[in-house]
């Protein structure tokens, strides 16, 4: 970034269920609206209500990719989130709080866990300070950075008499707006970006849209008269040209409707529901002239039946999904083996979370790569596919439709908590850019009809249910050319190279800038693959800075893997480094296997908790500086 740009990050905490992802997306609007660039995540817990949920905003007037460490404001109106987050907070920086905390101690806060509070503790007495907010305000006090005690009580209680309405005394409700107002008010951001905000977020519920416009105007102006000592402004910037405000599961979502898909079934589970929820509340779609379109979504009883209903829709020829993440994505693999013997395009957007089991069902993890490139028993041929963000989604999503189609198999689209919790600015989707390619699926058939007939390239004209003479066989059994159960032995050698000749195929005519994506080679180059995109890209721009150039190569195609490309991509690099958020480095497992390559160091995460740039910043240096364990293992995040 250059000297004078804006580089400010913003969190706000609160209790599950208090709102805090709605006073989120009200300061993420109300920045991108006046030209910001924004990156924000989310983290919350595996409950419906009560434990401590969070989200940081990161505003830039220049391109951003990933959340950074340091808070430069911190807005609260609880006390877990002062206990859990005061220490992130950079110097010069402000902590907005409810005054009315500061005598709570920690024994009062029942959602703090015994571990995190035992660290507290040990870290507070280190510093001879109370075990209670006040004691850690005064650390950060002592840290430079300046605090901001608001009553978030009296100013409901001021504000209910000035707008003659006594239903606000005491709607603790409000305290996330009132939150999200008291720091915009502290930053001198524009108002009228504010409440046009709130109006766009509540508007079909104008009532509740009156009222916390009432709570922010009010909190607003608080703010901006009581405190003026913060350093810190956003007053707006350039708007750039085409940009939008898109959430996490944007991306694949509008790109399944643009590209064509129709039919969509799912099983609710955390993070991939928001998907099917959204092409459920936008089921009809206008796309250019040409395309228009309805998906059909439907919520089945498991996800077994997910599986084989999608699948049922794909033999109708109609371009069919499921979305899941990692425990769902274990009950479909049997379905997924009888997809690729019968050779069904499908797409399943895969949504990771941490595991194994339940694991971390609320928390980020790239913990399934492996198993959704080894999926379902006996070989069959699959295609693995990742993106890297929310925009690139968009487009490779019509991507996986189409590899689906040309080389009739299943395809699994790799995504992850990190990208579907995340709200972003990026250029405006341009759907002319998606094409749709059905391959050899058949408007009509004459003659004898053989589904499985052998071809020059492994893939065989497909009929759909109800074409005239386009009937066909399926079974789970090995089958001939017409999908009859056939045990012969010389069948099976046909039938299995036919099916497995596939893969060497895709690898010929994939583009190579779709199998993977330099980002420059040098003598110290990553490998990569997924939402690590973003933050590396980050860190790579901080080094340049400081003239260190490291490489990053980003690889896509995961399955069949485009080992020749990589290789020649990686020759003129001396010194690896693999980045990944699972535990065992499995993109580097992968990598080994099919090039016979040492990789020299690995950054991994796998505490549930997306990476920032500035982890990867700081490990980086480390290898330059050659101060580096071969593993390294990230943990910042609450």
């Amino acid at each position: 970034m250059s000297v004078n740009s804006v580089d400010f990050s913003w969190l706000i905490g609160g209790p599950q269920g208090s709102g805090v992802e709605s006073g989120a997306n009200i300061f993420s609007q109300v920045c991108a609206t006046i030209g910001y660039q924004i990156f924000g995540k989310r983290e919350f817990y595996s409950n419906i209500k009560g434990e401590h949920s969070y989200f940081a905003v990161r505003v830039s007037d220049e391109n951003i990719h990933s959340n950074v460490n340091d808070v430069t404001l911190m807005a609260s109106f609880d006390a877990e989130t002062i206990f859990r987050h005061f220490d992130e907070v950079s110097p010069n920086g402000g902590i907005i709080y409810d005054s009315e905390l500061e005598n709570v101690d920690t024994d009062r806060v029942r959602t703090l866990d015994s571990q995190f509070k035992e660290r507290l503790h040990k870290f507070l007495k280190s510093k001879n300070k109370p075990f209670t907010i006040a004691g850690v305000l005064e650390l950060a006090k002592e840290k430079g950075i300046h605090l901001y005690p608001v009553s978030f009580k009296d100013l409901l209680e001021n504000l209910s008499q000035d707008v003659d309405n006594p239903k606000l005394r005491g709607l603790v409700r409000m305290y996330n707006v009132i939150a999200v107002s008291l720091s915009l008010g502290l930053i001198k951001m524009p108002p009228d970006s504010l409440l046009n905000s709130i109006d766009a977020i509540f508007s079909k519920k104008p009532q509740i849209a009156k009222i916390n416009k009432q709570a922010a105007n009010y909190s607003y102006n608080y703010a901006s008269a009581k405190f003026a000592n913060f350093e810190h402004s956003l007053t707006g910037t350039k708007k750039q040209s085409d940009t939008i405000l898109v959430q996490g599961h944007y991306g694949t979502s509008i790109g399944k409707m643009v590209c064509g898909c129709r039919f969509q079934s799912y099983y609710p589970i955390t993070p991939a529901s928001d998907e099917s929820v959204y092409l459920e509340s936008n089921e009809i779609l206008q796309v250019q002239n040409d395309r228009p379109g309805s998906t059909a979504v439907i919520q089945t009883e498991d996800e077994i039946s997910a599986m084989g209903m999608m699948i049922g829709a794909a033999l109708t020829g109609t371009r069919s999904s499921t979305s899941t993440s990692g425990p769902g994505f274990a009950l479909m693999t049997e379905a997924l083996g009888w997809a690729g013997i019968n050779e069904v395009p499908v797409v399943i957007t895969l949504y990771q979370r941490s595991g194994p089991s339940t694991g971390l069902p609320t928390r980020h993890g790239q913990d399934d790569l492996l198993f959704a490139v080894n999926a379902g028993h006996g070989d069959f041929p699959k295609i693995v596919y990742a993106s890297g963000d929310i925009e690139e989604s968009f487009y490779d999503t019509g991507k996986c439709f189409n590899y689906a189609d040309l080389y009739q198999v299943p395809v699994i689209h790799m995504m992850d908590k990190f990208l579907s919790s995340s709200v972003v600015t990026c250029k405006k989707f341009d759907t002319s850019k998606i094409s749709i390619d059905r391959g050899k699926l058949l408007d009509k058939v004459e003659g004898e009809y053989k589904r499985f007939a052998f071809t020059d390239d492994g893939i065989s004209p497909r009929s759909k249910l109800g074409l005239d003479n386009g009937i066909f066989w399926n079974t789970g059994d090995e089958s001939d050319q017409y999908g009859h159960i056939s045990e012969d032995s010389e069948n099976r050698i046909k039938m299995m190279d036919k099916r497995m000749s596939k893969m060497d195929l895709a690898l010929q005519k994939i583009p190579t800038d779709e199998q993977a994506v330099s980002f420059g080679v040098h003598d110290y180059t990553i490998i990569s693959w997924g939402s690590t995109k973003g933050p590396i890209i980050d860190a790579q721009s901080m080094l340049k800075k400081e003239g260190i150039d490291i490489g990053f190569v980003q690889i896509k195609l995961l399955h069949p893997f485009p080992g020749k490309y990589i290789k020649s991509l990686l020759k003129n690099a001396t010194t690896l480094i693999d980045i990944e958020a699972n535990h065992s480095g499995q993109l580097g497992k992968i990598f080994k296997q099919n090039i016979s390559r040492e990789i020299e160091y690995y950054i991994l995460k796998y505490t549930g908790r997306g990476m920032t740039s500035t982890e990867i910043y700081d490990s980086l240096k480390k290898i330059i500086e050659n101060k580096a364990a071969t593993r390294e293992v990230l943990n910042h995040g609450a």
